[in-house]
């Protein structure tokens, strides 16, 4: 398997803030959350770090861009076990929840699809209650329709370049799914799949490229690991410092806006190296800006 060593990339925090949820805005600033500070922040290109907007009481988790420049973000309180996901203007303002609390979800990810609308996964259960699923929202964001049920804290979701196949993580039973879509609610005859059993701590966020790959942040190993379309390993990006301890809260990733550029956010926890965005290269270029498949 190939297995390339990613670079550091911007130092975001001498502390081990946790990072997730990184997105490419239409500006090209790259979009992130702070977990713990209740956060989402914004790099710019010349590398200017700011919150873009404060979430109170929910940690954002997930980051999407809608096709009219909204962003959206899932977000958990992980203290009443409920979650939304809520959208902001380009510039922060206008918060607007699309998935309430009240509808009782614990939001972690999100895509959006081609028609506008979007799936997002919902993070509750354990390993022998599996309470999660995988939920899509209509294009005019009025009908939440569940799409793959009974799932363990499902975290990463991912569609490939086409919208017909669906990929989603179990956190707390180590699977990854590949679901093959009749349309954007139905699972087609015989289209799911656990695409592969993961070892140790545990499948986070994902992301795919033009090519369908797949590219999986493994949270506690320091590492990412890519699949090919059919869900076969093809390649690792490993994080410096990781046989020694450091670095191993790898929780999400993101392509460049038309480049082969993966950007990868992690933490350090207590171990002294704080919070850092690491790059490496992908094995083909993202896709379209809006969709942070």
């Amino acid at each position: 398997m190939q297995t390339v060593v990613a670079e550091p990339w911007f130092k975001v925090s001498d502390t081990g803030m946790v990072l997730e949820g990184p997105a490419f805005d239409r500006d090209g600033n790259l979009l992130f959350c702070d977990v713990g500070g209740r956060r989402v922040l914004r790099l710019t290109p010349d590398r200017r770090l700011s919150t873009l907007v404060s979430l109170d009481h929910l940690g954002p988790g997930g980051i999407a861009i809608h096709g009219d420049g909204r962003i959206f973000v899932a977000a958990i309180d992980f203290a009443s076990g409920m979650g939304a996901v809520v959208a902001v203007r380009p510039d922060g303002s206008g918060m607007q929840a699309i998935v309430p609390p009240e509808a009782g979800y614990m939001p972690n990810d999100l895509v959006f699809d081609a028609r506008g609308g979007f799936y997002f996964t919902d993070f509750r259960g354990a390993s022998t209650d599996p309470k999660g699923g995988v939920y899509y929202v209509s294009p005019d964001l009025t009908t939440v329709t569940p799409v793959l049920p009974h799932l363990a804290m499902a975290n990463g979701i991912a569609l490939s370049p086409d919208g017909k196949a669906l990929w989603a993580t179990e956190f707390s039973r180590n699977l990854l799914h590949r679901v093959k879509l009749a349309d954007a609610t139905t699972v087609a005859p015989f289209g799911t799949a656990v695409a592969y059993h993961f070892t140790g701590p545990a499948p986070d966020s994902m992301r795919s490229d033009a090519d369908g790959n797949l590219y999986v942040a493994i949270y506690g190993q320091g590492r990412v690991l890519a699949f090919n379309r059919n869900g076969i390993p093809i390649g690792q990006v490993l994080l410096p410092g990781r046989d020694q301890g450091h670095n191993l809260r790898s929780t999400s990733l993101i392509l460049g806006p038309g480049t082969d550029d993966l950007y990868i956010v992690t933490s350090d926890g207590e171990g002294g190296r704080g919070a850092t965005i690491f790059r490496a290269r992908a094995f083909a270029q993202s896709l379209p800006l809006h969709s942070n498949r």
